[in-house]
C-alpha cells in the first residue's frame, strides 16, 4: 500500500537545540498513527514542519509523492491536510453550524459580498459534516457556550471540512473526560475507515494510545527511538528504559 504521509531525514534545531534530529515515518490510508514522547521531545516541533508552519532544517516531506516543504500551511491545507490543535480554534461568536460552513467556504474559494450571509452557503455539506461527529442537533447554538469536548467534536468537522486525506491532531483528548476521550477517539477511528485517509496524532492519555493507535512512533530528544505496533513499543526495551525505568510513564 502506497503510503499518504512521507518523511525522510526531518531535522529542525533553535540555535544549539536539536529539536528534531534525522527523523524518518509514513502513514498509510486507513492508519492511526501515534507520535508520543516526553515534554521537549520534538513532537510540536516536528507536526509544525508538516504543516508548513516551520520550514525543516533538513530532510523531506512528501504527500502522495508531492513535497510540503517550502509550502504555506494554508497551500498544505488545500493539498488536504487537515488539522486541529490542542486548544479548539472555534469562532466563539458564531453558532456551531457557521463554523463549519466557513471552512466550506475556504475550501470552495468563495468570497462574500455584503448581500451574501454565510448562513445561506453549503447548509447541507456542513450539516452532514456535524452529523458524522455528533453534532447535528447543535447546529445553531453559539459555540461560546458549548460543553469543552462538543468544541472538540466540532474542530473536528472543520478538520474534515476540506475532504482531507491526512489528518494532524495535536493532543485530539486533551481537556476532556475520560468517557468523552474514548467517544472523540472511537469516532476519529472509524472515520479514518470509512474516508480511507491517514491520521497522525499526538495524545498524553496513554490508554487511548495503546487503545486505538495502528501504529506508535516515539520520539526522546528529537530523535526517534520506537516505531512499530502497540504491543512491540510497549515491550521495546529502550522505550522501557527511558519511560518506566526512571520511574515515568509515557508522557504526549
Amino acid at each position: 500500500m502506497t503510503a499518504t504521509l512521507v518523511v525522510s531525514g526531518l531535522s529542525k534545531a533553535f540555535g544549539g537545540v536539536q529539536a528534531v534530529d534525522n527523523v524518518s515515518f509514513s502513514a498509510a490510508p486507513g492508519q492511526l498513527l501515534a507520535l508520543i514522547g516526553p515534554n521537549g521531545a520534538g513532537k510540536t516541533t516536528c507536526f509544525n514542519m508538516l504543516n508548513g508552519q516551520l520550514r525543516p532544517d533538513a530532510g523531506s516531506v512528501t504527500l502522495e509523492g508531492r513535497s510540503l516543504v517550502g509550502m504555506t500551511p494554508r497551500e498544505i491545507w488545500r493539498l488536504g491536510v487537515g488539522r486541529t490543535f490542542q486548544i479548539t480554534s472555534t469562532f466563539a461568536s458564531m453558532t456551531v453550524l457557521e463554523n463549519v460552513q466557513t471552512a466550506l467556504l475556504s475550501l470552495h474559494r468563495r468570497a462574500l459580498s455584503l448581500r451574501q450571509l454565510v448562513r445561506d452557503l453549503y447548509v447541507d455539506e456542513a450539516m452532514a459534516l456535524l452529523a458524522r461527529v455528533g453534532m447535528a442537533d447543535q447546529a445553531q447554538r453559539p459555540c461560546s457556550i458549548l460543553a469543552y469536548g462538543d468544541l472538540k467534536r466540532v474542530d473536528l468537522a472543520i478538520a474534515l471540512g476540506n475532504q482531507p486525506r491526512l489528518l494532524l491532531m495535536d493532543e485530539p483528548t486533551a481537556g476532556m473526560a475520560p468517557r468523552e476521550r474514548i467517544e472523540l477517539m472511537a469516532l476519529t477511528a472509524e472515520i479514518v475507515q470509512e474516508r480511507n485517509i491517514s491520521v497522525l496524532f499526538t495524545e498524553h492519555d496513554m490508554d487511548v494510545v495503546f487503545a486505538h493507535a495502528d501504529r506508535l512512533i516515539v520520539l526522546n530528544r528529537g530523535q526517534l527511538i520506537a516505531e512499530g505496533k502497540p504491543d512491540d513499543v510497549r515491550n521495546d526495551a529502550q522505550v522501557q528504559e527511558i519511560y518506566l525505568g526512571a520511574g515515568t510513564t509515557f508522557a504526549g
